[in-house]
């Protein structure tokens, strides 16, 4: 009897680990189903005040790998300036001199990572649906790893 309330006990206690891994490892999965599809977003406020510009992809690659590739583009492109960067966040934020943006890789699984760039709109800089877009399309170039826009 003792043996199957402790058999029990255990079950019990490793179960929702079990069940959390199983969930986690579904996430990987579907992660890897849309890596290198870029998805963008972008509002613009009213009378063109305010507003965003963000776009995000999933790549199949070592989060610092991304952002040391990122980052090394970022600073041999000609009219883009680097203004700050953290390693340790793996956080890049640069200009082209009128748009401001920021770049972070963020590690989802193992040689998994989510890329996001975001930049702020306001009434005096034209959209910057192109450097965001532009920024992932050269990130995913120098790692190698087709992506392509979708759809949303």
């Amino acid at each position: 009897m003792r043996r199957l309330v402790r058999t029990v006990l255990v079950a019990l206690a490793f179960g929702p680990v079990l069940g959390a891994v199983s969930a986690s490892a579904q996430w990987v999965m579907v992660a890897r189903a849309v890596s290198g599809q870029i998805q963008q977003m972008s509002h613009k406020g009213e009378n063109g005040s305010g507003g965003y510009d963000v776009a995000t992809v999933m790549l199949e690659a070592n989060a610092d790998k991304v952002y040391s590739t990122a980052l090394a583009s970022l600073k041999a492109h000609e009219g883009i300036k680097v203004t700050k960067s953290d390693a340790k966040k793996r956080l890049i934020e640069f200009t082209n001199g009128t748009q401001y943006a920021s770049l972070q890789a963020m590690p989802f699984a193992d040689k998994l990572s989510q890329l996001i760039i975001a930049s702020t709109l306001n009434g005096t800089q034209p959209d910057a649906t192109s450097l965001v877009l532009q920024g992932v399309l050269r990130v995913c170039k120098e790692m190698n790893v087709k992506c392509t826009t979708g759809e949303g």
